[in-house]
Protein backbone atom coordinates (compact mmCIF):
# COMPACT_ATOMS: atom_id res chain seq x y z
CA UNK A 1 0.00 0.00 0.00
CA UNK A 2 1.18 3.59 -0.86
CA UNK A 3 1.16 6.90 1.67
CA UNK A 4 -1.26 9.19 0.67
CA UNK A 5 0.62 12.37 1.01
CA UNK A 6 -2.63 15.07 2.77
CA UNK A 7 -1.73 19.01 2.14
CA UNK A 8 -3.24 21.61 4.98
CA UNK A 9 -3.30 25.09 3.54
CA UNK A 10 -4.00 27.68 6.44
CA UNK A 11 -4.11 31.77 5.97
CA UNK A 12 -0.92 32.88 7.99
CA UNK A 13 -3.51 35.49 9.57
CA UNK A 14 -6.00 33.27 10.64
CA UNK A 15 -3.04 30.59 12.09
CA UNK A 16 -1.27 33.83 13.59
CA UNK A 17 -4.85 35.21 15.39
CA UNK A 18 -5.14 31.87 17.15
CA UNK A 19 -1.86 32.32 18.63
CA UNK A 20 -1.85 35.47 19.70
CA UNK A 21 -5.70 34.51 21.09
CA UNK A 22 -3.90 31.65 23.16
CA UNK A 23 -0.92 33.43 24.18
CA UNK A 24 -3.24 36.45 25.75
CA UNK A 25 -5.80 34.20 27.10
CA UNK A 26 -2.95 31.93 28.85
CA UNK A 27 -1.50 35.92 29.80
CA UNK A 28 1.75 33.93 28.69
CA UNK A 29 4.92 36.62 28.79
CA UNK A 30 8.17 37.12 27.01
CA UNK A 31 9.94 36.71 23.28
CA UNK A 32 7.95 33.82 21.75
CA UNK A 33 4.87 35.72 22.81
CA UNK A 34 5.93 39.25 21.39
CA UNK A 35 6.87 37.77 18.16
CA UNK A 36 3.39 35.81 17.73
CA UNK A 37 1.73 38.90 18.09
CA UNK A 38 4.37 40.87 15.86
CA UNK A 39 3.47 38.33 13.05
CA UNK A 40 -0.07 38.37 13.40
CA UNK A 41 -0.10 42.30 13.51
CA UNK A 42 1.84 42.25 10.72
CA UNK A 43 0.15 39.78 8.39
CA UNK A 44 -3.21 41.81 9.23
CA UNK A 45 -1.60 45.52 8.52
CA UNK A 46 -0.13 44.89 5.33
CA UNK A 47 2.59 47.29 5.85
CA UNK A 48 5.02 48.40 3.53
CA UNK A 49 7.34 45.98 5.49
CA UNK A 50 5.20 43.07 3.86
CA UNK A 51 7.36 41.89 1.28
CA UNK A 52 10.35 41.08 3.18
CA UNK A 53 8.63 39.71 6.22
CA UNK A 54 6.60 37.70 4.05
CA UNK A 55 9.60 36.25 1.76
CA UNK A 56 11.32 35.23 5.46
CA UNK A 57 8.20 33.26 6.56
CA UNK A 58 8.07 31.45 2.88
CA UNK A 59 11.72 30.98 2.91
CA UNK A 60 11.38 29.30 6.48
CA UNK A 61 8.09 27.51 5.78
CA UNK A 62 10.05 26.02 2.27
CA UNK A 63 12.70 24.75 4.90
CA UNK A 64 10.74 23.59 6.87
CA UNK A 65 9.45 21.54 4.05
CA UNK A 66 12.46 20.50 2.78
CA UNK A 67 13.53 18.92 6.08
CA UNK A 68 11.23 16.20 5.97
CA UNK A 69 11.18 15.18 1.77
Amino acid sequence: MTGVLVALTISAAVLFGLLAFAVLRGRNVGAGSAIVLFLFGFFIAGTGAYKPIYNLCQAIADALTHLTA
